[in-house]
């Protein structure tokens, strides 16, 4: 395993901030993004952001994996995920594992997490201010994992599978490069559980993360997850699983079925 823990200044991840997620989080329609209201909002969160002081903290490992069925075992550890089964006819039901190989390959892990010092005014009592902070540190913690994933595919002390590619930040935020990141508690990675498998390889705690007992991370505004360099892999929905699924999949992880089904409410 190579791992490394890396740390960006919040104003250089400005440029890789997708601020559609930002108006959205505001209830701000596209066509009022450009308006007075639109136009002051985004400059007091960059002022925010320029005024502060703490670090973003990014944390990746480059492991050793292969497949096994609907498993990808990472360094000997198994990590069990889950398998559309509704797909559109004519097109395959998909699973993360697809893209790793069942031979020798690679996986990344990784986590990203804005230092707890930024949203220590987010209680002061002004509902605008508190608002402000929390939206910008999810923003800033998303920001970090799309330069750090740019880091990962470009430079060789990380992994460099794609050290050639000349992407602009358009095609960055809508991820036209090889490769994804699914991350813990998305559609193609659903299980907030998983997060204390991962947790494991790559010791959140380096990030300043720590989990609750239903593995939800604090500080809020942190992401985490798996990077796959398959140059066929994309995102995906799991979407809604049946039983049989379920058991297989409870099976997998050693973990009760019914435990598990308060983590994947939206998938039964």
């Amino acid at each position: 395993m190579r791992r490394k823990h890396l740390t960006y200044k919040p104003h250089e991840l400005i440029p890789y901030i997708n601020w559609d997620y930002f108006f959205h989080a505001w209830s701000i329609p596209p066509q009022q993004q450009t308006e007075a209201a639109g136009k002051q909002l985004q400059q007091d969160a960059v002022a925010l952001i320029e005024e502060s002081g703490c670090r973003v903290h990014a944390l990746f490992a480059l492991c050793e994996a292969h497949s096994t069925g609907d498993n990808i075992d990472i360094e000997g550890r198994m990590l069990p995920l889950l398998r559309q089964q509704h797909a559109l006819p004519g097109k395959p039901n998909l699973c993360l594992s697809d893209f790793v190989s069942p031979y020798n390959d690679r996986i990344g892990l990784f986590a990203t997490a804005i230092e707890s010092s930024f949203e220590e005014n987010k209680n002061s009592g002004d509902p605008y201010t508190s608002l402000l902070i929390q939206t910008v540190a999810d923003r800033l913690a998303e920001a970090a994992a799309t330069r750090l994933h740019l880091d990962v595919r470009t430079k060789g002390s990380l992994w460099g599978y794609s050290p050639d590619e000349q992407h602009t930040i358009d095609e960055l935020l809508h991820e036209k490069h090889p490769g994804i990141r699914p991350a813990v508690g998305y559609p193609s990675l659903p299980d907030q559980s998983v997060i204390f498998i991962i947790d494991e390889l790559l010791n959140l705690s380096d990030a300043g993360i720590t989990l609750t007992t239903s593995g939800a991370m604090q500080p809020h505004a942190s992401v985490c997850g798996i990077m796959i360099a398959h140059s066929a892999a994309r995102y995906f929905a799991v979407g809604n699983i049946c039983d049989e699924q379920l058991h297989d999949y409870a099976n997998r992880r050693g973990i009760p079925a019914e435990t598990l089904r308060k983590y994947l409410v939206r998938n039964i």
